[in-house]
């Protein structure tokens, strides 16, 4: 009878544990399908392109489809365009506002301007001009709407924000999981900041889809599942 309840007790913790495993999909819903389907209609080239700089296709995408499942909830709800105005004119202290298909600020690009460099090797190669190589500020605020508007460019953004944090932080290779969550994270926190700062905020729950107060989840486990659900066969196809 001892063990019989022992084993109970140590039984209903595990059992409860599982039942705590979120299925995203299912929280997402419609969201979830076409931030799926998005990913599907432009798999071909994003893979390639992504491919031809040595970088992992579903750990790339790991790291914006959360923001993927967020574009497609608040696209249609938000006018967007006095903010890009405020921006251009006065600059991103004024309005710092995510833009496009992976929801990137243009903070965001801009120090991915600032701190990628040639020896990254992008290819097919391509330069990112910093602000100092223009002759008005607004002109490069306009070029980094420009590219936030444009897919093509997002992903370039997109693998230079993964070059620069193997450069600055020694991504390893032997854990991709580990990787997708720690660059998820730093894609959400912000890759100015350090290591630890970045991994405290692994966990934390600030992400959620709605413009209202609503539930949140932790970015990097969004992140998490629809790369384990990609990698094993299991995603949209």
């Amino acid at each position: 009878m001892k063990f019989l309840v022992a084993f109970l007790l140590f039984i209903v913790p595990w059992k409860s544990c599982l039942s705590q495993e979120l299925n995203y999909e299912e929280i997402f819903g419609d969201d979830w399908k076409k931030a799926a389907s998005f990913e599907k209609e432009n798999r071909s080239w994003m893979e390639a392109l992504i491919a031809q700089n040595h970088i992992s296709y579903p750990l790339a995408i790991s790291i914006i489809f959360p923001e993927l499942i967020r574009y497609s909830a608040l696209r249609n709800k938000i006018e967007i365009t006095l903010l890009k105005t405020l921006y251009v004119n006065l600059g991103e202290e004024y309005a710092n506002f995510s833009i496009g298909q992976f929801q990137m600020k243009p903070s965001f690009a801009e120090m991915i301007r600032r701190d990628a460099f040639p020896a990254m090797g992008l290819r097919p190669p391509i330069i990112f001009r910093k602000a100092g190589e223009y002759n008005d500020i607004t002109e490069f605020r306009k070029s980094i709407i420009k590219d936030l508007e444009d897919i093509v460019s997002q992903v370039y953004y997109l693998i230079a924000f993964i070059k620069i944090c193997d450069h600055s932080f020694s991504l390893t290779r032997k854990d991709e999981l580990s990787n997708v969550k720690f660059l998820a994270t730093t894609y959400n926190y912000g890759f100015e900041k350090n290591r630890a700062e970045i991994e405290k905020m692994t966990d934390k729950k600030f992400f959620n889809t709605r413009l209202l107060r609503s539930e949140n989840y932790s970015y990097a486990d969004v992140s998490v599942f629809w790369f384990k659900q990609f990698t094993s066969g299991n995603s949209i196809h």
